[in-house]
């Protein structure tokens, strides 16, 4: 079945988008892997999820479940990860077709908590439901909800989803207590895990970088048992070899109001689903640009089809793991092999109550330490992330603001005990309240802005400046990129030089532009005859050397001629309602 390649003739998963592998990524989106890498890296991402179905634990320990109903509870978590984690791996209709690992939401710890408290492990059917079929509604509406997610906004969710696990990360690694004292030996495991990852990340060869976050986490393990911090494997003794979970019956009785909020919650959870398909896409992408709508609406597809098949389990919700594309980072792998393989893993692990025991008495200073890994890594893709768009006045509002109330209700909760109780888990969630305002204010500045704007040039010699500061202007208004706004700015100044060089009256008049998510058009109108740019050839140098003040002047002309057909993707001249222009495009 396996060869020195992982390629399964009779087993193909769906066709994925083009892309162009980075130069710093080993095993791209859908890159076969020799048999050894694919199954260690399956199983750090395995272990590192199985670890994070604590969130899990903490629910069933908030909801007040029996030590047995809480080991079933988990095991169909784990099986709910699983088929959530393989649907975005296969990709096609149901997925994302990406390396993204599910674990339990912990946006929705609280509310499944009061699901098991007062229904029941067969209340998760309609929480299931409730999460799962708007979500799936919601996936189909993605691709023509461009405008609502740019790059900016974007940015801003990856940013909080990071700055999100700075607490339970600080808390974790340095064993914080109560009374806010750091543990000394928690302080030491951590630091010796995270370095370990790190120095293996930064300075470690191609292989070593491969096996980073598992050297890492053995390291951990090895430091704390030695410190006498590695409890739990008396359990062994009790936990059977195979269990297999017992369906519970569902429970439709369900208070409606709490169900209106599940479902509003749910829907902005998917903030955090968006933002790691982008965060993946544009780690397995050298020529990313934009968000890809259809991978987006993948992974909101994937996430509801496994809280409907969770809830039919009796299961918990799921959610993207952010810990786990920052492995992903770190092992600089993104195959989506890796990510059907870690699935198949997570499944058989949730059937043996053992292996599950196993990977959930990892100390929580290793897992506190990966969290800061994970955290470092998003903050500073979010910052990249918002800020690869030109930036003006709008978009300095829309990601400072957002930012300021997330960390607002981050830093102070207690603000969010003056609203009311239905509304209080969705105001006191810093993630969703920057999501939601980032949202609100990119659509309210858009109001007044124009996607077609135009700027009459007067008889000044110098046409230089009001052409740049236009385009420039501009591309900050609309959030364009900023690569394609410095080309189409240093193409606007040829194109100008070169209308003023050609004779025959020509002046330019007027700069025009028109810009929507996938094109950016500068149009210079001028007076006289429309330019030929046909035919047109860079001078040899040799010829510059002989030539006199008239030849090289058209050498100089031809020069710009080139210029700007070379920084244009296209580049069109004629005449229309009488006006001469020059239109350069540029994609975008």
């Amino acid at each position: 079945m396996f060869s020195s390649a992982f390629d399964l003739k009779n087993f193909r998963l769906p066709a994925a988008r083009a892309r162009r592998k980075p130069s710093d990524i080993v095993y791209a989106n859908s890159d076969p892997l020799p048999r050894g890498a694919l199954l260690a890296l399956a199983g750090q991402h395995a272990v590192m999820a199985i670890a994070l179905s604590t969130y899990a634990l903490a629910a069933a320990k908030l909801g007040g479940l029996s030590v047995a109903e809480t080991q079933t509870f988990l095991t169909c978590s784990i099986l709910g990860m699983a088929i959530a984690t393989f649907l975005q791996a296969w990709g096609g209709r149901i997925g994302a077709g990406a390396l993204i690992v599910h674990i339990p939401g912990p946006i929705m710890v609280p509310f499944v908590a009061v699901v098991l408290r007062d229904y029941g492990v067969g209340g998760m059917l309609m929480l299931g439901l409730a999460t799962g079929l708007p979500a799936m509604g919601l996936s189909r509406l993605i691709p023509h909800l461009r405008a609502l997610f740019p790059p900016t906004v974007l940015g801003v969710v990856v940013c909080m989803g990071g700055l999100s696990l700075i607490q339970g990360a600080a808390r974790q690694s340095l064993g914080i207590s109560e009374s806010f004292q750091v543990d000394p030996l928690s302080a030491l495991i951590a630091g010796v895990t995270l370095t370990t990852v790190v120095v293996l990340s930064v300075w470690g060869s191609s292989k070593m970088k491969l096996f980073g976050l598992a050297a890492g986490i053995v390291a951990g393990v090895v430091v704390a048992a030695l410190c006498g911090r590695l409890t739990g494997l008396e359990l062994f003794a009790t936990a059977p070899v195979l269990a297999l979970p017992v369906l519970p019956a569902p429970v439709f009785n369900f208070d409606f109001a709490l169900l209106a909020v599940i479902v509003v919650v749910g829907l902005l959870g998917q903030f955090d689903t968006f933002a790691s398909t982008v965060i993946v896409d544009r780690m397995d992408d050298a020529d990313w640009h934009r968000p890809d709508m259809k991978t987006a609406g993948g992974g909101v597809m994937a996430n509801g089809i496994g809280n409907v098949l969770s809830g039919l389990l009796g299961a918990m919700p799921t959610g993207a793991s952010s810990a786990n594309i920052g492995l992903s980072h770190a092992t600089r792998s993104t195959s989506r092999w890796i990510g059907i393989v870690a699935a198949a893993a997570i499944a058989i692990v949730g059937l043996l109550p053992q292996a599950t025991l196993a990977l959930t008495i990892i100390p929580t200073p290793v897992i506190g330490a990966i969290q800061v890994y994970a955290a470092a890594f998003l903050i500073v893709s979010g910052i990249e992330l918002a800020t690869s768009r030109a930036i003006d006045s709008r978009s300095i509002f829309m990601i400072g603001l957002s930012l300021f109330v997330g960390l607002t209700v981050m830093l102070i909760p207690e603000l969010a005990e003056s609203v009311a109780a239905s509304a209080r888990h969705f105001v006191g969630s810093g993630f969703v309240m920057a999501g939601f305002v980032a949202i609100v204010l990119n659509l309210l500045f858009r109001i007044g802005t124009s996607m077609v704007a135009q700027r009459e040039l007067g008889q000044e010699a110098d046409l230089i400046t009001p052409v740049t500061e236009f385009v420039e202007e501009q591309g900050g208004i609309w959030a364009a990129r900023r690569d394609v706004v410095s080309r189409a700015a240093l193409a606007a100044i040829e194109a100008t030089e070169l209308i003023a060089a050609a004779g025959e009256d020509r002046r330019a008049t007027a700069v025009r532009a028109r810009f929507d998510e996938l094109n950016f058009d500068v149009e210079i109108l001028h007076s006289g005859p429309p330019l030929v740019l046909a035919g047109v050839e860079a001078p040899e140098i040799e010829d510059w050397l002989e030539a006199d003040d008239d030849a090289v002047a058209r050498a100089m002309a031809n020069v710009s001629a080139v210029l700007v057909q070379r920084l244009a993707d296209r580049t069109n001249v004629g005449t229309r309602n009488g006006q001469a222009f020059v239109l350069l495009h540029f994609d975008h």
